[in-house]
């Protein structure tokens, strides 16, 4: 008798140590992890389930950027198991999509153990985040994601006004830029962040869970940046729904956050801090 039921696989990859373990309450879906901390979740069969709530917000986000349905060129810093290109390939039929991932090894996994479907339309590019977005023509994406963490910090040199301003460059008119960040009270690497990306973008957003923002807890934080006012009504209903809501904040709300932090510039960046033990637990 065959026994077809999936099985975790675990391989070395260039950055640590990588593990596809399968959900039993889902048929054909994944969880990924590098070196014990959960970096992506991935149901082959229903792209469009976002697992984890910081990627529900970022794909809230993805969802209100111009005319519901309307194909999208977006650029993804950070690849993990392709979980958000899946999902605007299913939500927007028609992106085109590049996925930027310095880990050649976790590429190949992915792309071995859950390959993309034919004509997702999502171009893999092994390589440095900023190298990349630095070589990339102006004026090419309407929305950029970055989900990069080497380990679980976001790595310095992604963090500062020289960085943000090639983003800028990147993004058409009208463009948004996404960050999956995190952080714990008292928020010095987030509300630098926050100060960094307002000396280059007009409009800042912040969506996160109300015990994350009170400084209860370590956690992740979606930062929205555009040119142009955000829709954070939109915004606001559609995180209010989820299993575990998240507030947006904005304008005068996220001025005070931020409070006298000041912009990072290359030269003094640093990561974004080290999680403690077990702030990343599976599904969160």
């Amino acid at each position: 008798m065959v026994n077809d039921e999936p099985v975790p696989v675990t391989r070395p990859v260039d950055h640590g140590t990588a593990k596809l373990m399968p959900d039993i309450d889902r048929k054909r879906a994944w969880l990924l992890t590098v070196d014990g901390a959960p970096q992506s979740y991935v149901d082959l069969d229903d792209p469009v389930h976002l697992e984890f709530e910081y990627a529900r917000r970022l794909g809230h986000v993805l969802d209100i950027v111009g005319e519901a349905g309307r194909p999208l060129d977006v650029l993804h810093l950070g690849g993990g198991a392709l979980t958000l290109p899946r999902y605007v390939a299913a939500t927007r039929p028609g992106s085109r999509q590049d996925v930027v991932e310095a880990d050649r090894g976790l590429l190949e996994l992915v792309g071995k153990h859950l390959p993309l479907p034919d004509g997702a339309g999502i171009a893999l590019h092994a390589a440095d985040a900023r190298a990349w977005l630095g070589a990339a023509p102006g004026d090419s994406a309407d929305v950029i994601v970055a989900d990069v963490f080497g380990g679980s910090r976001v790595p310095a040199h992604l963090t500062s006004v020289a960085y943000a301003g090639e983003a800028d460059r990147v993004l058409r008119a009208g463009g948004v830029y996404l960050a999956n960040l995190a952080d714990a009270a008292p928020f010095a690497f987030l509300r630098s962040q926050l100060a960094t990306f307002a000396t280059v973008f007009e409009d800042l957003a912040l969506i996160a869970e109300p015990a994350v923002l009170r400084g209860r807890r370590f956690g992740n934080a979606v930062l929205v940046a555009a040119h142009h006012p955000v829709d954070v009504g939109a915004l606001a209903r559609l995180t209010a729904s989820d299993a575990f809501p998240a507030r947006v904040e904005h304008g005068p709300a996220l001025r005070h956050f931020t409070g006298g932090a000041r912009p990072v510039r290359d030269e003094n960046a640093v990561p974004s801090p080290e999680p403690p033990d077990g702030a990343f637990g599976i599904g969160g």
